[in-house]
């Protein structure tokens, strides 16, 4: 069982900054990937934000590929993600991923608000 814990989440204005990040805990064996989701509201689906392999390979969502980066301490079992130049469209809450084997796990979430 993997637990993560998420950190970071507030409230920042239009064209501020954040850094999240997560911490997974409970593996004794490296985690396959780990990555940001978000679940706009009206969606029945949460949607890939961005994401990170064990062997460092990332993807990004369009709407955030040059303002987003992902980046994991594979040492400390943490991924953070460094968000520049937010947007309103940016709001919502951030869950952290990670993959072992073939199981996903989810953190419970932090919010992002980006307001003036």
């Amino acid at each position: 069982q993997v637990e993560l814990v998420e950190s970071g989440g507030g409230l920042v204005q239009p064209g501020g900054s954040l850094s999240l990040v997560c911490r997974a805990s409970g593996s004794n064996f490296p985690l396959n990937a780990m990555g940001w989701y978000r679940q706009p509201p009206g969606r029945d689906h949460r949607e890939m934000v961005a994401h990170i392999t064990r062997e460092g390979r990332t993807f990004y969502a369009d709407s955030v590929k040059g303002r987003f980066t992902i980046s994991t301490d594979s040492g400390e079992n943490t991924v953070s993600l460094q968000m520049n130049s937010l947007t309103p469209e940016d709001t919502d809450v951030y869950y952290c991923y990670a993959r072992l084997g073939a199981t996903d796990f989810w953190g419970p979430g932090t919010q992002v608000t980006v307001s003036s």
